[in-house]
Formats: C-alpha cells, sequence, structure tokens
C-alpha cells in the first residue's frame, strides 16, 4: 500500500499562469484495488490538476474544505458540475463535501441555486432522470483534533487553525496505515497546528515570506495578520521532527529556483533539518 500527496494548486488569491488555485490531493491505496481519493479544497483549476495527477472527478470519495476564503472555494462549482456532467450512466453517489458548519456550508448549499438554468437545459436537452444531488456534512468547530470523516482504515481529524478574522478555519489530518498527512489550510503558526501535527509524516503547511511582505507598502501588509511565517515553519517543524515538510499557497510565488531557495532558507534558518519540499502545481510525496 501507498500513500500519495499531490499538491494540486500552489497559488494564492492573485493569479498566476502556472499555479492553480490551493488544494491538495491524498490517495491511499494498493494495486488492484479501488484508492481512497480525498480533495483537499478546490482552488481554481482543480479539475484540470485533479486529471493532470491521473484522478478525475468521479474518482473522488470526498472534498474537505479548510475556510470559506474565495480562492479554497472557487474551482468548488467546476468540480461538483463536472462529476456531474461526466456521470453518464456511471449513476455515481453524490460527492460528500465536509466543512465546518458556517459560511462554507451555506456556500455549497447554494450551488444548486446558482446553476439551476444550466442544470435544467441540460437536463432537459439530454434526457437525464438524476438531478445534481449534494452530499453536505457540517461539524461543529472542534476544541481539538476530531474525526470528521472515515472510509475503510483511512480516517480524517479536523483541527482549529488561526486565521483570524476568518472563522471558522481548520487543518485537516489524514491517518492511513501508510502515515500521517497534515494540510494546514490557511494559518498562523499556532499551537493549534502544532497540536494537529504531533507525529505526522508530511506536513502540508501554507508559506509566506515575511521578510518580502514586509518591504511592500503599508496597505498591502496586512496579510501577515493571518499566514504562516517561512521562519516560523521552520521551528515548528524542528520542535515536530515532522520528517518531510511541504510549503504551499507560496506568498510571494516564487519565480525562479533561486526563489524558491529563500523559502528552503528560511526555514533552514528556523532549525528544521528534514526534506523541504517547495511546491509546484502536482509535486508529489509518497508514504508507504
Amino acid at each position: 500500500m501507498t500513500t500519495t500527496v499531490t499538491v494540486t494548486g500552489t497559488g494564492t488569491p492573485i493569479p498566476t499562469p502556472d499555479r492553480a488555485g490551493p488544494g491538495a490531493l491524498v490517495v491511499h491505496g494498493s494495486t488492484g484495488t479501488e484508492p481512497v481519493c480525498i480533495q483537499v479544497d478546490a482552488g481554481r483549476g482543480t479539475v484540470m490538476r485533479l486529471l493532470g495527477a491521473g484522478t478525475d472527478p468521479g474518482g473522488l470519495d470526498v472534498v474537505l474544505l479548510t475556510h470559506h476564503h474565495s480562492d479554497h472555494l472557487v474551482g468548488l462549482d467546476d468540480l461538483l458540475l463536472t462529476r456531474w456532467v461526466m456521470d453518464r450512466g456511471r449513476q455515481l453517489a453524490p460527492l460528500p463535501v465536509v466543512a465546518p458548519d458556517g459560511p462554507c456550508i451555506r456556500f455549497v448549499e447554494g450551488l444548486v441555486d446558482r446553476w439551476s438554468d444550466d442544470l435544467a437545459v441540460r437536463g432537459s436537452h439530454e434526457g437525464r432522470n438524476r438531478e445534481l444531488e449534494l452530499d453536505v456534512t457540517p461539524f461543529d468547530y472542534p476544541a481539538s483534533p476530531t474525526e470528521v470523516w472515515r472510509l475503510g482504515d483511512v480516517r480524517v481529524l479536523a483541527g482549529q487553525v488561526r486565521h483570524e478574522p476568518v472563522h471558522p478555519a481548520v487543518g485537516y489530518r489524514i491517518e492511513t496505515p501508510d502515515g500521517v498527512v497534515v494540510i494546514s489550510g490557511d494559518t498562523l503558526v499556532c499551537d493549534e497546528m502544532a497540536a494537529l501535527a504531533v507525529g505526522a509524516d508530511v506536513l502540508v503547511y501554507e508559506a509566506m515570506r515575511f521578510s518580502e511582505i514586509r518591504l511592500l507598502p503599508d496597505h498591502r501588509r496586512f496579510i501577515i495578520d493571518y499566514h504562516a511565517d517561512t521562519v516560523e515553519i521552520g521551528r515548528q517543524a524542528r520542535d515536530l521532527a515532522v520528517p518531510t515538510l511541504v510549503l504551499t499557497h507560496l506568498i510571494p510565488p516564487p519565480a525562479s529556483d533561486a526563489d524558491e531557495q529563500a523559502f528552503i532558507d528560511d526555514v533552514r534558518s528556523g532549525g528544521y533539518e528534514g526534506q523541504v519540499v517547495v511546491a509546484r502545481d502536482l509535486t508529489a510525496v509518497t508514504l508507504g
């Protein structure tokens, strides 16, 4: 068996041509068996990146949402609609969407209304007898890491993160027989993230170079208030003794090998000595 983490998008709200919106795909399975496929967040371009990773939307078992910022959600409509459009005779079950109760859930539940005219035309023209159905599972904001989804020998826990004023916001801990993958979502480096990531084999962390952002005009520095500094990430990853650290949601987006190395240098200055991966879209790490 193996578990593979593929970063489906490393971008931010500011678009760049080579970086899709934030997201990560976790696939657990073995040859000859149906894998468990988990998508965390669905930024712009998620469907295209899933196909690039060898997973079509019909192959997903669940989508986990971390918070309601647009860059993490804007690809969700495309993902759910594409799955429905592609479902010609496959009789796919509604795709479960799991998220903290609140704005994320309201956004998902509004999808059918947003696309009602298109869905009606397609259904009538194509003679479909199945409407687009949603399978939405809200959970209460967890006081500590709490199980929110399970399939076979894979379980998912959600834990608080610090992304105020955005609330609620969570990260996810995905446990498989091969090891533990933790995905931060958007957050400051905080004690809550440490609690979620204890014993992780792969830690996927949003990353911002505060040293660069502090050089921006005053009106653009506010983003420091709720993102994770690369140096502090290094300190936390060192303390947790995480073997592999994957940086994503990269701010500012690296445009060269030297820019990527600067992210690594920051993490090293925090004392982390494990493997550092500055992700590009479709970067993959395998456990097992």
